[in-house]
């Protein structure tokens, strides 16, 4: 009797067939386009913020008075600022609170757009347009206006302050982006049976919920450091966040308008340059998890 072949795949086709993506194929889909080199950057720029003070020559805070408005050399990897203040130990000193603010204030902006848009996806129509609504009418208004108001509001001109004033006024569009998921997956049967075995509100948000949006929002959260970041500087450099005691890379180009009469070049060009670099790799990596979730959903 001749042996019948093995048919280990069978394909499935249909009006509402949707392919399956093996692991072997979504671990390709997820390396391809890996941004590399700003991830190296970024990690570069990590660990000399996290251990600025193996690289430190001087105290970032320290005033050399006789050796105001240095150029780079002699001593001053970077040179001096208008202060006195060696750049180079600034750039690294500093650099970790901008990514403090960063991150912080994105953590506070997620949990509040988390919570948020769950309840507005898990509410009724009438309540889900009115929270709709309100967020879309913050939304409206300039984010540097919101801070700027809240700032005045709060009077909180420190690291800690600025951090979770740009959080509070930032989640509305992470929020948006929660509350259409959640109205996709509320109707499941997992979530359905933990609310009917008893499931509170945050049982049902952080074991059920939030591990099947995470992904959707993920490139959300790492932009919105980028734009965390972006704030803080926009402050400082108009003279409206940090005070100039306070080292961040915002707070150093504060100093451009006495840079530009002194000709000193250095003070706006290498805060900058680190800024814009930090923010290119951020961009990077969130654009990369943008195209992998939106490659995913497609071959799903």
């Amino acid at each position: 009797m001749q042996d019948r072949p093995v048919i280990d795949d069978f394909e499935i086709v249909g009006e509402n067939y949707r392919p399956t993506v093996r692991a072997s194929e979504k671990k390709k889909l997820i390396s391809k386009g890996f941004p590399l080199f700003s991830a190296i950057v970024l990690l570069l720029i990590l660990f000399g913020c996290l251990f600025c003070e193996l690289i430190m020559p001087y105290d970032p805070a320290r005033m050399l008075l006789d050796e105001v408005n240095r150029a780079p050399g002699g001593g001053h990897f970077f040179g001096t600022d208008t202060l006195g203040r060696d750049i180079w130990s600034m750039i690294w000193y500093g650099g970790r609170k901008s990514l403090f603010i960063g991150i912080l204030s994105t953590v506070i902006s997620s949990f509040i757009a988390i919570v948020y848009g769950t309840i507005s996806g898990l509410s009724g129509d009438t309540l889900d347009n009115i929270l709709m609504r309100f967020t879309e009418i913050l939304l409206s208004i300039p984010s540097i206006l919101l801070i700027v108001f809240m700032q005045a509001a709060l009077g909180q001109r420190n690291v800690l302050g600025i951090s979770v004033i740009i959080g509070i006024t930032g989640w509305m569009g992470i929020a948006k982006m929660v509350r259409s998921e959640v109205r996709k997956i509320r109707s499941e049967d997992y979530v359905l049976i933990s609310k009917m075995m008893g499931g509170g509100f945050m049982h049902v948000l952080f074991k059920h919920l939030v591990p099947n949006f995470m992904s959707s929002i993920m490139f959300m959260i790492v932009m919105s450091i980028r734009s965390a970041i972006i704030s803080e500087s926009t402050l400082s450099f108009l003279g409206i966040g940090l005070p100039v005691e306070i080292i961040t890379w915002g707070s150093m180009l504060s100093l451009s308008e006495k840079a530009l009469l002194t000709g000193s070049w250095w003070i706006i060009l290498i805060p900058g340059v680190f800024l814009v670099v930090t923010l290119l790799c951020i961009t990077d990596l969130g654009n990369y998890l943008r195209g992998s979730y939106n490659s995913s959903e497609g071959n799903l």
